[in-house]
């Protein structure tokens, strides 16, 4: 899975995108808001971790999420 931080302009916020091995779009939620439903995508029980991760992402840049 990968993850990847979208910069916001003016009125629109900052989003986070997960997207799978194909790189197929799998989640889409604002990085501002907290992290919820996230059994859905296999990673229920990892917030702190994923939230961790995603405060030190740059914006526009694909990482590989392994936690």
């Amino acid at each position: 899975m990968y993850i990847i931080k979208v910069k916001g302009k003016a009125k629109i916020p900052d989003y986070i995108q997960l997207r799978d091995e194909q790189f197929v779009l799998i989640a889409y939620f604002r990085a501002d808001r907290p992290l919820k439903n996230l059994e859905r995508y296999g990673l229920g029980g990892k917030e702190e971790a994923l939230s961790s991760v995603i405060a030190g992402l740059a914006f526009g840049k694909l990482q590989k999420l392994d936690i």
